[in-house]
């Protein structure tokens, strides 16, 4: 499979896809006689595994590391796991706060709902900005937001 094909296919540019290979990300893909890259099943195995982990958040630097520990071998399955459970941790701090600020906006839209059947704006719960903390955006019985 060409860049252009793999580019195509993932819908990435083909700069995104050299500067995995560059890297790290990605292994160096073998190359025809006409210097032109040529994607084999693995290749793009490697590539959608980049893809897939970089669609997660995950930092490039985490990406090779763990590029680099599946080209070491068997060996290294505890690492790997261990890499992985740190991004799924951080994925799930992040659905995490996404649904914190959901139920923020979802109170803040039922607020103004309330609002404009009866003309009165009243805040009557308290949200922190962070689950750690008792600082509040919403104070009680206020009649402006404070953001």
């Amino acid at each position: 499979m060409t860049i252009k094909e793999v580019c195509e296919k993932y819908r990435i540019s083909q700069d995104t896809l050299r500067y995995y290979e560059r890297v790290g990300v990605i292994p160096a893909v073998h190359r025809t006689k006409n210097n032109i890259r040529d994607y084999t099943d693995q290749d793009i195995a490697c590539v959608e595994n980049a893809i897939c982990m970089r669609n997660a958040g995950v930092p490039v630097e985490m990406v090779v590391e763990y590029m680099k520990l599946c080209q070491q071998g068997d060996e290294t399955f505890l690492a790997r796991r261990d890499l992985l459970r740190e991004v799924r941790d951080g994925i799930v701090k992040q659905i995490e706060k996404c649904q914190r600020e959901l139920e923020r906006l979802e109170y803040k839209i039922e607020r103004y709902e309330t609002a404009v059947e009866t003309g009165e704006l009243v805040w009557d719960r308290t949200f922190s900005l962070e689950p750690e903390t008792e600082m509040a955006a919403c104070e009680e019985n206020i009649s402006e937001e404070k953001v």
